[in-house]
């Protein structure tokens, strides 16, 4: 008797971020371990498109940012539902290590790189911000990968990311960088003002100049499905 195979598309999210590299991973596994499933990665603007699309029913699963799953999770009209938890996501800023910048504080009125306009990593990366009162000249992307070259060639004065392996600190790192995290006070700042994120550190080696673990805050991403 021949095997019916299911096929299900997985959105991710744009080129460059972490997603579509977890993504890639994810789909392979379940491939080879599952032969009655057959997924395929679709890349995606992100978690803030990723919601809308398997509610409407063209995406079947996704990876979705924490602040995006959480706030869908808790409508009383939710029907996606929880497949995995991926990895929490502790934000950073990452600076060239030439830069003058030192704190938060230091980034108001440059040029920050945010992430792409649909990711769920860009709408932290406001909050904190909005949390702190630091006003910066955002700069969202089409793709994720453009941010790090913003960066090294001196067009923006930070890169906003999170997670450790995120392609986008690796990429500034390489070239020599310095690690911008929120201070003790910031932290509890931003906890007051947006509960859906927690604290959590950033593991020391995670990155070239990340020589002790940082506290930061962040999320937990998930892998979510349509109800059916």
């Amino acid at each position: 008797m021949k095997t019916l195979v299911t096929a299900l598309i997985l959105g991710t999210a744009t080129p460059g971020g972490g997603f579509p590299v977890y993504g890639d991973a994810f789909v392979a596994m379940v491939n080879a371990q599952e032969p009655t499933l057959r997924l395929e990665a679709r890349n995606t603007k992100g978690s803030t498109e990723n919601v809308p699309l398997l509610e409407a029913g063209k995406l079947d699963i996704a990876l979705v940012a924490g602040e995006v799953a959480n706030a869908q999770l808790a409508k009383a009209d939710n029907r996606l539902r929880i497949v995995a938890a991926m990895y929490s996501s502790p934000g950073l800023f990452v600076v060239r290590a030439d830069s003058p910048v030192r704190s938060i504080a230091d980034l108001r009125g440059k040029p920050v790189v945010l992430g792409a306009q649909g990711s769920g990593l860009t709408l932290m990366g406001r909050n904190v911000l909005e949390a702190l009162g630091v006003e910066v000249q955002p700069i969202t992307l089409e793709k994720a990968a453009d941010g790090p070259a913003m960066v090294l060639d001196g067009r923006a004065a930070a890169l906003w990311g999170a997670g450790v392996g995120w392609p986008g600190f690796t990429a500034v790192a390489k070239a020599g960088a310095r690690f911008i995290a929120p201070s003790a006070d910031e932290i509890a700042s931003i906890l007051a003002r947006s509960p859906a994120l927690k604290a959590m550190q950033m593991p020391e080696n995670a990155y070239p100049g990340i020589a002790q673990p940082l506290p930061t805050v962040g999320s937990w991403s998930y892998v979510l499905a349509r109800a059916d």
